[in-house]
């Protein structure tokens, strides 16, 4: 084994406990504790769909070569494999046995259907045959009819039947359970709300799908399958071959069978026959299985008190700054901190460019949006009004592929142009670029920003984004324009740094820097927040610069693989993680430089897919209220002491030491409560003579 790093998909799941943390949390209000766990369940979805089934891959390959931490694929889908049961195990007694029976006690029940009365049953039957009965299709299985290829997460119910009359001979049925209907179905009549389980009605009438048909055994088995894109570069469009790959994933390879614990173990060897799964790929769960269903409770109207306290964005941006937002830009940058500070500037921004007669272009990146997306609608008005938009969509944008097709062509409908992503590279990278006639000639405003082009999720995730008319960045953001939609070289930039082509000499020639400071004598410090590090190249510059004497703190929400705090390696280095009410996703890196610091903001993380499989920027701060915000930021950041954890060299992340009469300090509750200050302090009161016209 290597003892400089960690490994990666161990380190992963270790930040899936630090979620599962806030929902075992009991100073956590109810409601969120459910959500937090619905996340812990999406997330470990998306790593056996996406991590496990790589490893898997790797094994089927052949492939023995050890990662970074020293071990093979095999060895690490082993210890993976061990460590994702105990979670999933864990979450599963933690819903079923300690949430969902505080939910009753609040008064909002899920009930088995033998606990219901005579009419509440009888209305949950109705409810079946009017709304659900005709959406199920039994899918017989026999020597004729091979097991059917069922989607990945869907939740599924396995009948053995035989005949009312007597015999033998067991048959197996397969029904789907309707994804287009709610697990939860409410019970009609009752005080309080109360639900029973899809799944569970869908079993107790199995006398309407099976008529002349008893049941022997029945049972909820869930799927997770390889989501991994697969394109063929032999022809056709881009466009297509993502399409194509997308109806491949749905019938990838089982990575995981989960199934409910009372499984008989001819029932289970059945299906883990039938859908070809290995036996360490199949976890049993107390409890119904996919919590996720659980998750429109979060929401359930009429129980704030079981939520956190809303805490609304704050507009920082006055209504006239933002109503004349190209002259406002012209005199100041806006660097805008969410969901602490409103998104709707940066929609503002699209907005304006959309209507303003003197923009001649706007030029966007899109990732990730939401469905019915204000700035989606903006570009579509600017196109439909002539102006040149151009749309680069990112069709590999991991599960919302689909979605990023539906709209893309609807701009191109439109009339804008639409990239359709970038042969071999992902664009990762959030950019705004709008080119407006001025009377001193055509101008540049740029937006960048850490986070998607998303007005839900800006509301959730905390990213910085800057607004802009510094004329280098714009030239800057022209040249990369130009690279992306032309043929041309790496652009030369003078601002703004890019991967795949600068960005990782980049960073580390800063970390050199500071580096060759220490070892100078001279003070050298990094402070750095990501949401990973796992880029081996990046650990190692940081492990030399520690031992030259560099003062090195991170913030890293998710995965890290560097070993913090071993003697004669890292001493200097110390790793903060913060999992709290909501996700950190900023990037920003602060370099101390002599005491003359520089400050800077980027799509990317320390990771080597952003580094060198992704098109992503990096961007400085410069204008002094905007570099002290950033500074001021992660000062909040690394004095938490409520949610923060701190990794140890062994591995483990702990919360840090709260000597008594240490008043605890939570920095996601600081930062709000700031923003609301600093918004309160620029509201004065304007006294404006009125006059007679003339």
């Amino acid at each position: 084994m290597n003892d400089q790093f960690f490994n990666r998909e161990l380190s992963w799941l270790a930040f899936n406990d630090r979620v599962f943390a806030e929902a075992a949390n009991a100073s956590n209000p109810l409601l969120e504790r459910l959500r937090f766990a619905t996340i812990v369940a999406s997330n470990l979805d998306e790593f056996f769909m996406v991590r496990v089934a790589g490893l898997k891959n790797a094994i089927h390959e052949g492939d023995t070569r050890p990662d970074d931490s020293g071990m093979t694929p095999s060895q690490q889908l082993e210890a993976v494999s061990e460590r994702a049961n105990t979670m999933l195990r864990d979450l599963h007694t933690l819903v079923w046995d300690s949430l969902v029976p505080s939910l009753a006690e609040e008064g909002i029940l899920i009930r088995r259907l033998a606990d219901l009365s005579a009419a509440e049953h009888a209305a949950v039957s109705a409810y079946f045959k009017s709304d659900v009965l005709a959406a199920l299709t039994p899918l017989a299985i026999d020597m004729e009819r091979p097991f059917p290829m069922l989607s990945s997460l869907s939740l599924n119910l396995a009948f053995w039947l035989r005949p009312a009359d007597g015999g033998d001979q067991h048959r197996l049925a397969v029904v789907q359970v309707p994804a287009g209907l709610s697990r939860l179905v409410r019970v009609s009549g009752t005080p309080s709300p109360t639900f029973v389980l899809l799944d569970k009605v869908i079993c107790a009438e199995n006398a309407s799908l099976f008529p002349g048909q008893s049941v022997v055994e029945s049972v909820a088995f869930r799927l997770s399958r390889d989501a991994e894109l697969e394109l063929d570069d032999e022809g056709g469009s881009f466009l297509e071959a993502v399409e194509q790959s997308l109806r491949q994933r749905r019938r990838g390879d089982v990575i995981r069978l989960e199934l409910e614990a009372g499984v008989s173990a001819g029932a289970a060897l059945h299906l883990t026959t039938l859908v070809q799964a290995e036996p360490r790929d199949i976890y049993r769960l107390t409890g119904a299985l996919d919590v996720r269903g659980l998750a429109p409770l979060a929401d359930l109207a009429g129980y704030d008190a079981l939520r956190f306290p809303p805490r609304p964005p704050v507009a920082t941006v006055s209504p006239d700054e933002q109503a004349d937002i190209f002259t406002t830009l012209d005199a100041k940058d806006i660097l805008l901190h969410h969901p602490y500070e409103s998104f709707d500037p940066v929609v503002a921004f699209v907005e304006a460019a959309a209507e303003d007669p003197d923009v001649l272009a706007i030029k966007q990146t899109l990732y990730r949006t939401s469905g019915d997306s204000p700035i989606v609608a903006a570009l579509t008005r600017a196109a439909d009004a002539g102006k040149q938009v151009t749309v680069l969509v990112e069709l590999m944008a991991r599960f919302d592929e689909s979605r990023n097709i539906r709209w893309a062509r609807r701009l191109e409908e439109m009339g804008a142009h639409v990239i359709y992503g970038i042969r071999h590279y992902k664009v990762h990278s959030k950019i705004c670029l709008v080119v407006r006639r001025t009377r001193a000639g055509l101008a540049r405003y740029v937006h960048l920003g850490t986070g998607n082009y998303n007005d839900r999720t800006a509301r959730l995730y905390t990213d910085l984004g800057l607004l802009t008319a510094n004329a280098q960045i714009g030239a800057d953001a022209s040249a990369f324009w130009s690279a992306l939609t032309g043929y041309s070289d790496p652009p030369r930039l003078n601002k703004l740094a890019m991967a795949p082509t600068m960005l990782r000499e980049r960073l580390i020639a800063l970390i050199d820097r500071e580096r060759r400071r220490a070892e100078s004598g001279q003070p050298a410090r990094i402070r750095a927040k990501m949401n990973s590090l796992i880029d081996a190249d990046i650990v190692r510059a940081l492990y030399r610069a520690s031992n030259a004497g560099v003062d090195i703190e991170l913030n890293v929400r998710g995965m890290c693989t560097l070993k913090p705090g071993v003697k004669g390696m890292s001493d200097r280095i110390t790793v903060t993680s913060i999992v709290g009410r909501f996700l950190e996703h900023a990037r920003a890196f602060v370099f101390h430089n002599g005491g003359d610091e520089e400050v800077y903001l980027a799509s990317a993380d320390w990771m080597g897919r952003n580094l060198d499989k992704r098109i992503e920027l990096m961007f400085p701060i410069e204008s002094p209220a905007a570099r002290r915000k950033v500074l001021d930021i992660l000062n909040v950041l690394f004095r938490d002491n409520v949610k923060a954890r701190h990794l140890g060299s062994d591995g483990v992340w702990r919360a840090p030491d709260r000597p008594a009469g240490t008043e605890p300090f939570e920095a996601q509750a600081y930062l709000h409560e700031q923003a609301e200050r600093l918004a309160s302090a620029d509201v004065g009161v304007t006294f404006e003579p009125l006059t007679l016209p003339r």
